[in-house]
């Protein structure tokens, strides 16, 4: 539970009240490797933080491909945030891609604790600041503007992840096919 604080307060620095309470909300909870955590369709119940292992963020299109949107590693929040915000079903799935340690906390109890505990709603607030408008804002465009080779090499830099993932959740991300990924990394030759 200390990174899980120790990350909080990098957003905002709680109290130790504030810290006491939060964590009278949330257990650990493990996953094995390809073990859906939230399944699209459902209602997004829970808050989770990832203390160990690899999480996808992903959809399946018309045709039945699955569309990763994000990854998630160690000291990262996830969730399906849209899903709880609207209280409706979410569009996404999150899945383990290796065997996971996740801290789970329920959004409706987290919710309340925002109401009463000042510190946490800074938190949540430059939380959702940071993560939702200026880390998305660039995603969004590059899915728009850069090539899937420019976007590969963008992942490619991010050794401590690229590593971590299969083919096939690349060529996802990417929104290509393997063969076309196939294709890049000759071009590229790395």
């Amino acid at each position: 539970m200390e990174d899980f604080l120790k990350q909080i307060n990098l957003y905002y620095p709680i109290s130790d009240e504030t810290s006491q309470a939060l964590l009278g909300i949330c257990r650990v909870k493990k996953f094995k490797k390809n073990e859906l955590i939230l399944q699209a369709g459902d209602l997004a119940l829970y808050y989770y933080f990832v203390q160990k292992g690899l999480l996808g963020y992903y959809t399946i299109d018309e045709n039945g491909d699955t569309i990763y949107k994000i990854f998630f590693e160690e000291n990262n929040f996830v969730a399906s945030t849209a899903a709880i915000i609207e209280d409706k079903p979410s569009n996404f799935n999150i899945i383990a891609l290796e065997d996971v340690e996740l801290i789970v906390y329920p959004a409706n109890a987290f919710r309340e604790l925002v109401k009463k505990h000042h510190d946490l709603a800074l938190f949540h607030i430059n939380y959702l600041e940071k993560n939702w408008v200026v880390r998305k804002e660039p995603l969004e465009i590059n899915l728009k503007w850069e090539s899937a080779t420019q976007r590969y090499i963008e992942l490619y830099e991010n050794q401590h992840l690229f590593l971590r993932l299969k083919q096939h959740h690349i060529a996802s991300y990417l929104g290509i096919t393997p063969t076309q990924l196939s294709r890049i990394r000759k071009e590229i030759n790395f």
